[in-house]
């Protein structure tokens, strides 16, 4: 009986992975954290004895940057979801093969975006 042979990274590959995505995702969190305490401070950078003007021009402005902060805290939550999914995808040996071909997704593409989980054949597929 012969045993279907399996398409996927060496365990040395997986381990270098395993690394680079481990330090992205402690970038990646702190990353998060300084947007959280930028959209959770008071506001309040010592413009009480500035002209009103400023300061209602500062409030608007405060008011849109906690807006795109918080988005961006959003799209960075799912970055880190995404990392550590893909620490799953290690541990179960299915790391780096594309979702859609089976094969397996190019070394250089996984460096650039380690979470990827479509080849770029597969991607360029989708449009």
């Amino acid at each position: 009986m012969a045993e279907e042979l399996k398409v996927r990274y060496s365990d040395k590959d997986l381990e270098e992975f395993r690394s680079l995505i481990a330090e992205k995702i402690v970038k990646a969190k702190s990353h998060l954290e300084l947007l959280k305490s930028s959209y959770m401070n008071d506001g309040n950078n010592g413009t009480d004895d500035t002209s009103p003007t400023f300061k209602a021009f500062e409030e608007g402005s405060q008011t849109m940057s906690k807006e795109a902060n918080t988005q961006l805290a959003i799209r960075q939550e799912k970055f880190i979801r995404d990392l550590k999914n893909a620490v799953l995808r290690i541990e179960n040996k299915t790391y780096g093969i594309c979702r859609v071909t089976g094969k397996l997704i190019n070394k250089e593409r996984l460096k650039l975006v380690p979470h990827a989980t479509l080849s770029i054949e597969a991607k360029n597929m989708q449009k």
